[in-house]
């Protein structure tokens, strides 16, 4: 039996939405078909670029919330997992358009790239130049030389940040991109589930796992990880994640980070913590030093219990435009 608040499942979006821009009218409103694009109140921002994002509901904050100053401009919002269709993605760049052009910056997932695509298309013949960069940070879901089919997770909370930052130079567009690029480049998470969730219109979990089982690298709509196995420590899972994350991208004495420890929905704030504890031990241990950490519920798959851990890796450019002002109800620097 399926144990949610809820109403009808078919309203489930609806009204996530509707109480959402109750809650923060100074943050989001709503536009295009049914209301199913989230913009800034300000959007478009003339000669601005505009920074469209867009994907399935269930993974708030990702990906309707990080919309405001020194983050993206509008969102194109689908079903529970479900890429929203072209129309609303055309519309989402047509909302964040002041002028400048449109960096669309989202998640890699299959539905999203042609949707996306086909939006941009569309846009092109309104003289609305666009340009596209393709979040693909879950070392579980590809190796490293395959890099461009890997997933987009928890690391696009960084890339809204870089990229929103960037605009807010005045950087034009192909610019903007370069950074949002660098962005993901820098970024590499895996992430481990304890517990399935539920999407309200099937009424059933996603998957199965044993009540003494976890599974590393499960994606964020149930996709397969790498290994499943007997839940352990609280610290042992965190070097088992670790070590994926450093064997992908090594990390030296001297260099800066930044880690993002992320519940996946149901895991609580003292899990998380327990888990950064170790992250920063063991990261300080070969001297590397830690900047503007992210801990708590930034990248969700509705009520699973899990956590992921993103390292995103600074330079010269990359640590300004993190610490630089932003503002959503989510993300406040």
């Amino acid at each position: 039996m399926m144990k949610k608040i809820l109403n009808e499942p078919r309203n489930y979006v609806a009204e996530t939405l509707e109480g959402l821009c109750a809650a923060h009218p100074k943050y989001f409103k709503r536009t295009g078909a049914e209301g199913r694009v989230l913009v800034r109140p300000d959007a478009p921002v003339a000669g601005k670029v505009g920074i469209a994002t867009g994907g399935g509901s269930g993974h708030l904050p990702v990906f309707t919330g990080y919309l405001g100053p020194g983050l993206a401009d509008a969102c194109a919002i689908g079903e529970v997992f479900s890429s929203p269709g072209v129309d609303l993605m055309a519309d989402a760049i047509r909302a964040a358009h002041g002028g400048a052009g449109v960096l669309r910056l989202y998640g890699n997932y299959g539905g999203d790239n042609m949707n996306f695509d086909m939006a941009g298309e569309m846009v092109e013949f309104e003289n609305i130049r666009t340009t596209t960069v393709r979040v693909t940070d879950d070392v579980a879901s590809a190796g490293p030389d395959e890099r461009p089919k890997r997933r987009g997770i928890a690391g696009l909370v960084y890339c809204y940040k870089i990229a929103g930052a960037k605009a807010d130079t005045g950087a034009d567009l192909d610019a903007v991109t370069a950074t949002a690029q660098r962005a993901v480049d820098a970024c590499r998470t895996v992430g481990v589930a304890l517990t399935p969730c539920t999407v309200p219109a099937a009424g059933r979990p996603t998957f199965s796992l044993g009540e003494d089982e976890m599974e590393i690298g499960m994606g964020i709509h149930g996709e397969p990880g790498v290994r499943r196995g007997t839940l352990r420590a609280a610290d042992e899972i965190a070097e088992e994640m670790l070590q994926m994350l450093l064997a992908d991208r090594p990390l030296a004495a001297g260099d800066r980070v930044s880690v993002l420890c992320n519940s996946l929905g149901a895991t609580p704030l003292e899990e998380l913590y327990i888990t950064y504890r170790y992250v920063a031990r063991r990261l300080a241990g070969v001297g590397v030093t830690i900047v503007q950490p992210l801990v708590g519920r930034y990248a969700t798959s509705m009520e699973m219990t899990g956590m992921s851990v993103t390292l995103f890796k600074l330079d010269e450019e990359l640590e300004p435009l993190l610490l630089a002002p932003c503002d959503c109800p989510f993300l406040r620097i």
